[in-house]
């Protein structure tokens, strides 16, 4: 009983690290029709940058890893905001050169990173209550599934109370179903839409501290294979779906769990198996909508 917990928690704590990363990309997509390739560029720039200045307030420290959280989820809702600004403002019906200007981007933002900080991990350093664990139902739980369980359900709150009780959220909601009409009011949309791949940003980048504080290490590849997972997420969940990617997030993070320990390292296998079923069964997603 105390494995089958010890499994469920530290995969919830595992889903809701994907969950920080895919809540961006299916935020945006739902909202702009975008697939960022990009997308771990945000969360890779944001876990460097937030290593860099919290190991240098106080290293291993609280106060140095809510900068860290802090640093990062400004870094990249930066970064992601310049990219929407700069590169896909032109592109938003221009799906082919969306992919290949992502793709490019995700390819030489690994290159830079990597002849900024090289090519091998970086280990971190981290509040020593992290370093240990809280028993529960017998079960020995490492204290950080805590934090990162506790950030994804804030970041989730926060969108959600955003799109659906602000004044830029509802604009980002019209502009969506209706662009033109917006635009017709005097609404600048486009203002909107970069906002929208800001806070994709910023949660990519809180979620790559949050990364570093899961594995211990930062690396430049450290977003890119987040990246893998979190597209499986976001088709899992439903392309766009929000709450299909929380409930994504935990069913491919709890899968892999378990067929890990109980299928011989196969967690990774069983996802892709996952995702194959859904788009037979489904191609939707869990909450997607079918298209007509």
């Amino acid at each position: 009983m105390s494995t089958v917990i010890l499994l469920l928690v530290t995969g919830l704590g595992l889903g809701a690290l994907y969950f920080l990363v895919a809540s961006g990309l299916s935020l945006i997509y739902g909202l702009m029709h975008v697939l960022n390739f990009a997308h771990g560029v945000f969360l890779t720039i944001g876990a460097f940058l937030g290593w860099e200045i919290g190991r240098r307030v106080s290293d291993g420290s609280w106060g140095g890893l809510l900068l860290s959280m802090l640093v990062g989820a400004v870094v990249g809702a930066i970064v992601a905001a310049l990219t929407e600004y700069l590169l896909i403002r032109r592109l938003y019906e221009r799906h082919i050169e969306q992919v290949l200007v992502t793709v490019g981007l995700a390819l030489a933002g690994v290159a830079l990173m990597e002849g900024i900080w090289g090519t091998d991990p970086i280990y971190t350093a981290k509040p020593a209550w992290l370093t240990e664990t809280t028993e529960i139902l017998g079960a020995r739980i490492p204290n950080d599934r805590f934090l990162l369980i506790g950030c994804a359900v804030l970041v989730l709150l926060a969108i959600v109370l955003f799109l659906r009780g602000t004044r830029y959220g509802l604009i980002i909601r019209a502009g969506v179903e209706n662009r033109h009409m917006v635009t017709a009011l005097g609404i600048d949309v486009r203002r909107s839409f970069t906002l929208v791949f800001a806070i994709g940003g910023a949660a990519a980048g809180l979620g790559g501290v949050l990364a570093s504080v899961y594995y211990g290490y930062v690396s430049a590849h450290l977003g890119s294979s987040l990246l893998i997972f979190a597209f499986i997420v976001t088709v899992i969940g439903g392309l766009g779906s929000l709450a299909g990617a929380a409930i994504a997030s935990v069913l491919v993070a709890v899968l892999q769990q378990f067929a890990n320990f109980y299928l011989g390292g196969t967690g990774d296998l069983a996802v892709v198996l996952a995702l194959a079923a859904v788009l037979l069964i489904r191609p939707s997603g869990i909450m997607g909508k079918a298209a007509a």
